[in-house]
């Protein structure tokens, strides 16, 4: 009896360790998002005598700058553009790629697979000379849509693989009820698969558009232009303004507003990102 109870309270010393554990990461990692937004109220002086301390009063004119000094009404759009594109050109090519290597074995197929896995610590910072260099004799610098069909072909390795674990998670058993209902690979992949693989889709969506909404080294060589700039450029080059004029408030609004879509983004698909990581991470 005394060797249960003793278990009983070794395992409840444990979950409270854990839990406390679990809070303190939570605080350390959630801190510096509650610095960056009550900083962002701050005024400049404040900010410069006691960067830790609370505001004495709101102060909203640091948005009004940010919004102006950054341009980021324009970045914006540059950036939601690079977004779309993304998603777009993802779902159309990933998806019948990724159910093809997941469903049917033919010569090459694992060999194709294995490199789609390999190419996945191919970073495009790693490549950035070449890269630049075929973009350039391309004519394709400075151009918004180029860029993100560049970076979205960055992604591909990385969703395949997400995507070919949660497809090969499918039971086989729709597909063959639906050929014998006479339905064609097409209808099949877009009326059966898709619709399962939702999660999946969901979750490589996410990832990737977060990517190329927070992506600065491919966006700082290959968009120089202003009127073509993405908000992490257009950012950088408002912090190094700030370090010059000290207006550390209009920095840390902007921040906050550019950090707004992506916690919006998470907020919304956080249960189809949690279902289609474990899904996706299942041996066929």
């Amino acid at each position: 009896m005394n060797k249960y109870k003793n278990q009983q309270i070794k395992n409840i010393f444990l979950k409270q360790l854990s839990r406390l554990f679990l809070l303190a990461v939570t605080i350390i990692t959630l801190y510096p998002v509650f610095w960056n937004l009550y900083s962002s109220f701050k005024t400049n002086k404040e900010f410069l005598t006691d960067a830790l301390a609370l505001p004495a009063s709101l102060e909203w004119d640091n948005y009004v700058r940010a919004w102006s000094a950054a341009n980021i009404s324009t970045n914006f759009s540059n950036s939601a553009l690079a977004v779309l594109i993304l998603l777009t050109v993802l779902i159309i090519f990933v998806i019948p790629c990724s159910y093809v290597l997941a469903r049917y074995t033919f010569f090459g197929s694992k060999l194709m697979l294995n490199l789609f896995m390999a190419a996945i610590f191919i970073k495009a910072t790693y490549i950035m000379i070449p890269l630049f260099l075929q973009m350039n004799n391309l004519g394709l610098i400075n151009q918004l849509v180029p860029y993100s069909v560049l970076y979205t072909v960055t992604q591909f390795p990385f969703s395949i693989f997400l995507m070919v674990g949660f497809m090969k998670a499918i039971p086989v058993d729709y597909e063959e009820a639906a050929r014998i209902d006479g339905c064609s690979n097409f209808r099949i992949l877009t009326q059966i698969i898709a619709p399962m693989a939702k999660p999946g889709i969901m979750t490589v969506c996410m990832l990737s558009a977060i990517a190329i909404w927070n992506e600065y080294p491919v966006a700082l060589v290959m968009l120089t232009d202003d009127k073509v700039m993405t908000l992490p450029v257009s950012l950088a080059q408002l912090n190094v303004r700030a370090g010059y004029y000290s207006d550390y408030g209009a920095l840390f609004a902007a921040l906050m507003i550019v950090l707004v879509p992506t916690i919006g983004a998470y907020a919304i698909g956080q249960r189809y990102l949690i279902q289609g990581v474990g899904a996706g991470g299942v041996k066929g």
